[in-house]
């Protein structure tokens, strides 16, 4: 997600909530004698109310200094003409487009598709098929013979023959040579949505009958039908692999991921092990535990699959490879397939870009055509249709030279006409889409729905403000959020960022809030074994290189110590906590199964970070510092005036 998407969605949380606590429309304040007004004060006072953690913000008198502070900045905004950008308009539309498809649509017929996905992705089902290919503008003789060829392979199949061999032999899917039709397990909106159906609609073991996709002419065998995976949470242990290492890079990682198993199959710990070997720095400090995932959220197969292999019986993976490096991985839990509420959201979204929105699409135009009530003026279509030849075919048509006698009136949409002109317009855009409909007459009709459909469904669009009061609430205030957001952007992200000389200046007065704890350079030697800690410890006293510890006293069978060198901080989970900071070699430190040895080259003590050692903190600060001051220099540049009386009342309403 973009910052500024993000920016502008923290301002909108719960955009679609509606209060209907009543307060009187009345000017609440004016900035340079422009009108604020209750309602919308008391709106977003009410939506915001559960979001914000500084109690200070939930006081009224405060709220409205932030309300105020909030429109002078989009004052601000405007008036250095940021409102004007090419790209906050057509930002602006984006975030329009994407608001508005909640109302563009048909939510009888978006529910039970929702419904039916769900139910459908408790399943997987391993089918393959036969394709015979047929283009969806075919002409009807084009279409028989492809239906008379599947038809043909359908009663072979039924009868008993190879459903494998005859997709290897007859079926027009490239891939079919290979696999002899065979698709895999798939689950809901993997496959086009007839498709989908028709393998759904067909039991175990048997055929459908023929059905058609955009693709051409299908049969499919349902081989196999199994219950969705669901999800799991697991631990793991990374040692990265890199593309690009050498061979005794790779081998090095290799022996690690092995003597790391080796130490797991002689009973250490799990976890403790990720914190000091795993180099996923996200979960080692958790001890390797990872989110709760399911089949296909993670971008490695292989890591999946190992994952809902794991039993109870068997929790640990021997050490397998994936796109990114080794991995040993522990299963802590299974969860069943999440609920319907859960997985809402997701799935609407999926039917919106689905085969199966054409469903929902063709509903919400029968309603719009009964909505409107269009009445198509006869004389100015058949006019208009006659202009259109057989060149359209080949994409050589084009509009009359004279346009003029269809410049009225082809029908009208409320208060809004289409000419006979426009819909020329829209028959001569259509000619790059390639359809082959015949004859001429034929296709012009049909085009005609489509253009119907298209200028009542742009109708309703831009006037969803005047529809839908919330819309144009959400509208607006996504308007200013993008406002501010540009304008902050202008007058305080990037001068904090490039402001150089005032970042140093204002480092130098927190410079003590920026501060590292004391830090080693160190290497930190582990074992389950007292004896071979105190071996360790025998050898770090002797200036002996960790690498060379390790060889002496690991062997093929059996992994007995290893080692972490670094420069750690106080606090850090690879430390011992018991450690104390000096130079030279440690005591022998316990915690838990184990056994430390350090051996600390350089003690580097507590400071202040330099300005590069923690500019993302000192930056961040500074923009806060840089903001504060510039609400303060903004009710200086604008008159504000408070309506005092109008607010007290708004407080005894709001606040009962």
């Amino acid at each position: 997600m973009k910052i500024k998407q993000l920016f502008v969605g923290l301002l909108l949380s719960f955009q679609f909530i509606t209060y209907a606590q009543n307060i009187k429309r009345e000017i609440l304040f004016t900035i340079d004698d422009k009108p604020y007004y209750t309602d919308e004060f008391s709106r977003v006072y009410n939506k915001n109310l559960d979001l914000v953690k500084d109690e200070s913000q939930k006081d009224l008198t405060q709220y409205l200094e932030l309300f105020v502070g909030y429109k002078l900045k989009i004052n601000k905004a405007n008036k250095l003409g940021l409102q004007n950008g090419e790209a906050y308009k057509n930002e602006l539309n984006s975030y329009r487009t994407q608001l508005s498809k909640n109302y563009l649509t048909d939510s009888k017929v978006t529910k039970e598709l929702v419904e039916e996905g769900y139910n459908r992705s408790l399943k997987e089902i391993k089918a393959a098929h036969i394709l015979i290919t047929v283009d969806e503008n075919a002409s009807a003789a084009d279409t028989l013979i492809a239906f008379n060829k599947i038809k043909a392979i359908y009663d072979r199949a039924v009868k008993g023959e190879d459903f494998g061999n005859l997709a290897e032999e007859l079926s027009q899917d490239p891939s079919a040579k290979e696999n002899k039709g065979d698709l895999g397990y798939f689950s809901a909106f993997r496959m086009v949505y007839t498709f989908e159906s028709a393998a759904y609609k067909t039991p175990k073991g048997k055929i459908s009958r023929p059905i058609r996709t955009r693709f051409g002419y299908h049969i499919i065998k349902v081989e196999d039908v199994r219950d969705n995976r669901g999800e799991v949470t697991v631990e793991h242990i990374m040692i990265l692999d890199p593309k690009d290492a050498t061979a005794e890079e790779r081998d090095k990682s290799n022996k690690k991921i092995q003597d790391i198993y080796q130490k797991i199959q002689q009973g250490e710990n799990f976890e403790e092990l990720a914190k000091q070997f795993s180099d996923d720095k996200s979960s080692s400090p958790k001890g390797g535990l990872l989110n709760r995932f399911g089949s296909g959220q993670l971008s490695s197969e292989e890591f999946e699959n190992a994952a809902f292999s794991l039993t109870k019986e068997k929790p640990i993976s021997a050490p397998f490879q994936s796109e990114f490096g080794w991995h040993i991985v522990k299963l802590i839990e299974k969860h069943p397939v999440k609920a319907f509420e859960e997985v809402k959201s997701e799935l609407e979204d999926k039917v919106g870009k689905d085969d199966r929105s054409r469903l929902i699409v063709n509903s919400l135009n029968d309603k719009l055509r009964k909505k409107y009530a269009v009445k198509r003026d006869n004389k100015m279509y058949k006019s208009a249709a006659k202009t259109v030849t057989d060149d359209f075919y080949e994409s050589k048509w084009e509009l009359p030279t004279v346009t003029k006698p269809y410049d009225g009136k082809l029908f009208a949409i409320q208060e809004k006409t289409i000419t006979g002109t426009d819909f020329l317009n829209y028959i001569k855009e259509q000619q790059q889409g390639g359809s082959k409909l015949k004859p001429i007459n034929k296709l012009v009709d049909n085009l005609y729905e489509k253009f119907l459909d298209t200028k009542l469904n742009s109708y309703y669009n831009d006037n969803l403000e005047s529809e839908f009061p919330d819309f144009a609430n959400v509208i607006e205030e996504y308007r200013d959020g993008l406002l501010l957001f540009d304008l902050m952007e202008k007058e305080i992200w990037e001068k904090s960022k490039t402001d150089s000389i005032g970042l140093q200046s204002f480092y130098e007065t927190k410079k003590l809030e920026y501060t590292w704890k004391n830090r080693v350079d160190a290497t930190i030697a582990s074992s389950t074994d007292i004896e071979v800690i105190k071996k360790a410890q025998k050898m770090f006293n002797q200036n002996i290189a960790s690498e060379q510890i390790k060889e002496k006293l690991n062997t093929k069978d059996k992994v007995q110590i290893m080692t972490n060198t670094g420069v750690f901080e106080e606090g850090s989970e690879s430390l011992p906590k018991e450690l104390k900071f000096k130079v030279g070699v440690s005591d022998i430190l316990k915690e838990g199964e184990y056994y430390f040895v350090v051996k600390t080259d350089k003690v580097i003590p507590a400071a202040p970070k330099t300005l590069e050692e923690c500019k993302g903190k000192a930056i961040n600060d500074y923009q806060q510092f840089l903001e504060e001051n510039w609400v303060n220099d903004l009710k200086k540049e604008f008159t504000i005036k408070v309506n005092k009386d109008v607010f007290e009342n708004v407080k005894k309403q709001l606040q009962k």
